[in-house]
């Protein structure tokens, strides 16, 4: 059985690389000193997404990813993490780098969450970016 499978909700996406995708995300799970026990990506569609958001987090706006941590002891990753591809669609067109990095790197965002990092404040944010670029680096 696979660890890291990928979903689709209420949108026509596909994925591209599952399997050196799967490598990738697991390699910086394992560098972190975690146990990969199951992860579940599901794209979806911005409407998908914001009911999402609306229900669980009772936030009302649009967002590129939601993490749900499932795990159940601190060194393990278990998780459910919904990206919404008409966001990820615009924001690589406002930061003019390809869907393909963008998607990568939302992707390696929500991981980064599970392994304890965050990105409440600058510093966070500034923390967080180096380690996307970092594991971006390590891709494919």
């Amino acid at each position: 059985m696979t660890s890291i499978r990928f979903f689709t909700e209420d949108t026509n996406f596909a994925l591209k690389n599952k399997t050196k995708l799967r490598h990738w995300i697991t390699a910086a799970i394992n560098q972190n000193n975690k146990k990969l026990l199951a992860l579940n990506y599901v794209f979806t569609s911005d409407a998908y997404l914001l009911n999402i958001n609306k229900e669980y987090l009772d936030h009302t706006n649009f967002t590129d990813i939601i993490t749900f941590d499932q795990s159940s002891k601190k060194h393990t990753v278990e998780a459910d993490i919904f990206i919404s591809i008409d966001r990820v669609k615009e924001n690589a067109e406002e930061l003019k780098i390809s869907f393909r990095d963008e998607l990568h790197r939302v992707m390696i965002h929500g991981v980064l969450h599970l392994l304890g990092f965050d990105d409440k404040t600058d510093s966070e944010k500034e923390e967080m970016r180096k380690k996307e670029n970092h594991y971006l680096a390590l891709r494919f």
